[in-house]
């Protein structure tokens, strides 16, 4: 598994190739280089509206898979392409944790199995 992180720069459009495939790319900036890094990822399939709720400028960590193929034009010319295929994306915003009133020691005290209880399974 491949994970890339960084800032959501470019959401662009779903783009219907055939009746059989669609996709959609988003750029992803990493600014940890001296040079802004822009890296293009594409989504495919049921897989494009993965990006619709994350807002441009959200720290997003991709997870992908990197795909390849060759083609040759109509001279004959045989070319190359990579393909980095998104397949899961994370944008930080996660719930909180519940919080309980509770102390610790009265937590853990629940949680305490009596284990002398004549109510034992077996």
């Amino acid at each position: 598994m491949l994970q890339f992180t960084g800032t959501l720069k470019v959401k662009k459009d779903e783009v219907v190739i055939s009746d059989k495939f669609k996709k959609r790319e988003f750029v992803v900036s990493d600014d940890h280089d001296q040079y802004e890094q822009l890296i293009c990822f594409q989504l495919a399939q049921d897989k494009t509206s993965l990006i619709d709720n994350v807002e441009i400028g959200s720290q997003i960590t991709v997870n992908f898979n990197l795909r390849g193929r060759e083609w040759t034009n109509k001279d004959g010319v045989v070319m190359h392409f990579n393909t980095l295929d998104a397949w899961k994306i994370d944008s930080g915003a996660q719930a909180p944790a519940p919080t309980t009133s509770a102390s610790p020691a009265a937590t853990a005290a629940a949680n305490t199995t009596d284990l002398d209880s004549e109510d034992l399974p077996f």
